[in-house]
């Protein structure tokens, strides 16, 4: 059995070289990993790389990476034949094993990309994501920032040596993980103490129980002594609080500390942060006399360890973690309790009457106020389970609204809110296939853990990157918001049936929207309350989800869904990529990798390498790389493209709309109504109808945030979209159009309003934003691109258009979770037919936030009977003719 040896090299220019004997990785070029081979470090420093080339049958792909601390890595790719045979080296372009044509004298694609990317990388800066708002907490936004902040550069924080210690020379290099996690500032007086007792006897609990002991009293007038009832209370909060409580370990922190270093060098290239983004949070919790609470999105169990993770390397206090009491399991609870995880219910009111259960949310309101008054951290994932769509899931402000209830009843001055962006390669879970297609969620258990684990270990999940934002001062945002007019939130039926129904917006139906706001802006105010917190929820996700950087493959799994899906060859595959990569730092996203782009191209596709077929053309070439079509590959790789969502969700909304007005106006030409000008596209009903769209989509994506308007958002986008040339200002067909344009009110709802309430009255907004015509460019690049904005959201509204149809057969009601599971099987089969276009349009999340909008649409009106809850449809969509508009309007969106 042969063995080859691979020899990696630095960034430095240094050449690649594969040889039949062992090659040397010098120091300079240490952290070398090898997907599917063995790595060996000699006494000085120098790495050996082999790999045993006749495992493989068909052919195996691995990749080095290679850069030291605070480098750009650097990527060598070979793919081996059945035989052993290297078909390419990284260095040039990957050839099939019969092609013998010298390519150095030949035009080459992919050498001029890559030419071109290397002088891309020289001249522009990577965007320093993670500042917090201007507009709502400006104060917080110049107090932990200076301009050296951006300058600092990302750090591997898995790579530990012997220059992350105090210590130098042979045996420090052997020990340096030991080292390094025995110097963390890890102490006992660091974290909470007298925890139950405090929590026990704090007021709010003490009037729990004697509520308690009162409605038990009053049920049952035989209950005994009120002493001994407000001792039997007692004990059982007590009981309670112990299942809660977190108990922190500074021994087994360290412990784990190290057994992390060891694990995530097995199954993860890299784990990428910011050092300036750290040292604004370092800088927080060291001078500012307020607790931090950590927000980040949820992706996967290991975000719990990340965090703590990256903080302890930084000799920053371990957070307390909200953890669900799901994985209160043996052994497992006991090892997160002494991390800083406490559990809570999944839903606050699980009491077994169905009623409030006041004692637990007295004591979980309790104990999160004692570790805030401690000077704890917290760490909360707003979106309460881990995302299964790729995609940000809807904000549960929960534990939010119990931070801030806290701050606002003194028990705290002041917080300091940290969104936190977490991108992975790929997932330690791989895909919620299981879940997406309908099976129910597997309960957490010791030997599903273990199993895990040891899966993990077997397997290469490549890059992590993680980006903690600028801390925000939580009494500032909310002096900000006591200054700002909040109108009262409308439903989404409010703002769209008349649309819908009438295809236009119906300003009678918004007339008393001024007079239903209130006037207090206290948080003693109850609707006031719930809206400034809910806001905040969705402030802080979008921060989190715009911070989070993009990897390649989620790049990768866009291009092949979305512009190549019948195939594509490698070389235009990788020149798609790299004007992609492109594309992202132009509208400011940072990204998870840096490389050669062929090469990057070539490690997403290892790692998604049971979604995409790899084969050869008959020339033997070149190679095709196919997205698989079964319904598996398609739920996978939709899970990683959503990765890129956000980035580009405001121009297909636009590029949508854009659709379904020329679908309208054509339909009008045909009947004569609008002569040869049908073309054209009047720019403020474009933005109105996106914004119509964007509140359909609410359970989808967030597309602004709470302090900008909608407006803003699609402004920029149509401006974003005639700089690129796609979409044309046409002013000297205005005059001609202008007459017959259909007459739209002035003033429209608040939420589909664009103009700012902070907005000077004397500025010039309305001279300068006077209606323009727009019309689609018809060069086959522009019309590329806007397809390809367009096929974005088309596996969205081809999922609300077969729910729209679906609707049909509801004649009575039934139990929402038959009709999902009806809905979802119906899609199913579409997909499986080959009737929908978009196999991942089955996906049971979208099936579930179909009919979630559909309840708060009115199209489903919800009647519950002995405790069930029946769907039926509304009075409104009873007659089918309405029915029949509800899909039109849907499918008017939809690239056919």
């Amino acid at each position: 059995m042969g063995t080859t040896y691979l020899r990696a090299c630095s960034t430095r220019g240094h050449p690649v070289c594969v040889g039949a004997q062992p090659e040397k990785v010098q120091r300079g070029a240490v952290n070398c990993r090898v997907a599917g081979s063995r790595t060996t470090t000699t006494d000085d420093g120098t790495c050996y790389v082999n790999r045993d080339v006749n495992r493989r049958r068909r052919f195996s792909r691995f990749i080095v990476f290679v850069g030291s601390e605070g480098e750009g890595m650097d990527v060598s790719m070979a793919l081996w034949g059945q035989d052993g045979v290297l078909l390419a080296n990284s260095a040039d372009r990957l050839k099939h094993p019969c092609e013998e044509q010298d390519r150095s004298s030949s035009p080459s694609v992919l050498r001029s990309v890559t030419n071109t990317w290397k002088d891309g990388l020289l001249n522009r800066k990577r965007p320093f994501v993670g500042r917090c708002c201007h507009s709502c907490t400006p104060q917080s936004q110049e107090r932990l920032f200076n301009s050296s902040i951006p300058s600092l550069g990302l750090r591997n924080v898995i790579y530990i040596n012997e220059t992350h210690t105090r210590h130098r020379g042979w045996l420090a290099r052997r020990l340096s993980y030991i080292l390094f996690v025995l110097e963390r500032d890890v102490r006992k007086d660091m974290f909470a103490r007298n925890m139950v007792d405090n929590v026990l006897n704090s007021s709010k609990v003490q009037c729990a129980i004697e509520e308690v002991v009162s409605e038990a009293r009053a049920e049952d007038q035989e209950a005994g002594t009120h002493q001994k009832a407000v001792s039997k209370v007692t004990r059982k909060a007590r009981s309670l609080l112990q299942e809660m409580v977190a108990n922190i370990s500074p021994s087994l922190i360290r412990l784990t500390g190290w057994t992390l270093l060891k694990l995530f060098n097995g199954f993860f290239w890299s784990i990428q942060i910011h050092k300036g983004q750290l040292e604004m949070v370092k800088k927080a919790a060291t001078e500012h006399n307020a607790p931090l609470v950590f927000l980040p999105v949820h992706k996967s169990h290991i975000d719990y360890l990340l965090i703590t993770f990256i903080l302890f390397c930084h000799n920053i206090k371990a957070p307390h973690i909200a953890a669900g009491n799901n994985l209160n399991i043996p052994i497992f609870s006991t090892l997160i309790r002494k991390l800083g995880g406490f559990f809570i219910r999944r839903k606050l009111d699980e009491a077994p009457n169905g009623k409030k259960d006041v004692l637990y949310r007295s004591l979980l309101h309790s104990y999160t106020e004692e570790l805030l008054r401690q000077q704890q951290f917290l760490e909360v994932y707003l979106e309460g389970t881990r995302s299964r769509s790729g995609k940000p899931s809807p904000a549960r402000a929960g534990m939010l609204s119990i931070v801030v209830d806290a701050m606002c009843a003194g028990s705290i001055p002041d917080v300091l809110i940290v969104p936190v962006g977490i991108s992975y390669d790929r997932i330690i879970e791989g895909n919620y296939n299981s879940e997406q297609l309908g099976k129910p969620k597997k309960n957490e258990s010791l030997w599903g853990v273990a199993c895990g684990v040891f899966r993990m270990l077997r397997k290469n999940y490549g890059c992590v990157r993680v980006d903690f934002t600028q801390p925000f001062s939580l009494k500032e945002y909310l002096d900000t918001q006591r200054c700002r007019h909040l109108p009262a939130p409308l439903t989404l039926e409010q703002i769209l049936i008349p649309t819908i129904i009438t295809a236009r917006p119906d300003q009678a139906l918004f007339n008393g929207e001024e007079e239903e706001h209130p006037d207090s802006r206290e948080m003693s105010d109850e609707p006031w309350r719930r809206q400034v917190i809910s806001n905040l929820a969705k402030h802080v996700l979008f921060t989190a989800s715009k911070s989070s950087a993009i990897m390649s493959t989620h790049i990768v799994a866009c291009l092949l869904l979305y512009k190549h899906r019948q195939g594509v060859l490698l070389s235009k595959l990788v020149e798609d990529f790299f004007n992609m990569k492109e594309e992202i730092l132009s509208r400011d996203f940072d990204l998870g990798f840096s490389g050669n782009s062929e090469d990057v191209v070539m490690h997403a596709l290892n790692l998604l390498g049971n979604c995409v077929n790899v084969t050869s053309t008959n020339r033997n070439t070149e190679f095709i790389i196919t997205p698989k079509n079964t319904v598996p590959a398609l739920f996978e790789l939709n899970f990683y493209s959503n990765g890129l969502f956000h980035v580009f969700i405001a121009d297909a909304i636009i590029a949508c709309c854009t659709l379904a007005l020329l679908r309208e106006q054509t339909a009008e030409t045909c009947e004569g109504e609008l002569g040869s000008s049908s073309n054209l596209l009047s720019q403020e009903r474009l933005i109105l109808r996106a914004a119509g769209l964007s509140h359909f989509l609410s359970n989808e994506v967030l597309v602004a945030i709470p302090c900008q308007t909608v407006y803003q958002v699609f402004q920029d986008a149509v401006t974003r979209l005639i700089q690129y040339g796609v979409l044309i200002v046409a002013e000297e067909d205005q005059e001609e159009l202008s007459p017959s344009e259909e007459p739209w009110p002035k003033k429209f709802p608040e939420p589909l309003s664009w103009r700012s309430d902070e907005e000077d009255e004397d500025s010039d907004f309305g001279e300068e934003q006077r209606d323009r015509y727009l019309k689609v460019s018809s060069s086959p690049e522009h019309q590329e691109f806007f397809t390809f904005l367009q096929r974005v959201l088309s596996p969205v509204m081809e999922a609300y258009s077969g729910a729209a149809i679906f609707v049909h057969s509801l004649l009575s009601p039934m139990a929402e979770r038959e009709y999902t599971q009806k809905l979802f099987k119906y899609l199913l089969t579409r997909t499986e037919k080959g009737v929908a276009a978009y196999g991942e349009s089955a996906t049971h999340y979208l099936v579930k936030n179909t009919v979630k909008t559909f309840k708060e649409l009115g199209v489903l009106k919800e009647r519950y009977e002995d405790g069930v809850c029946r769907l039926e449809l509304s009075a409104t969509f009873q007659p089918q003719a309405n029915r029949n508009k509800l899909l039109q309007y849907i499918l008017g969106f939809s690239l056919l």
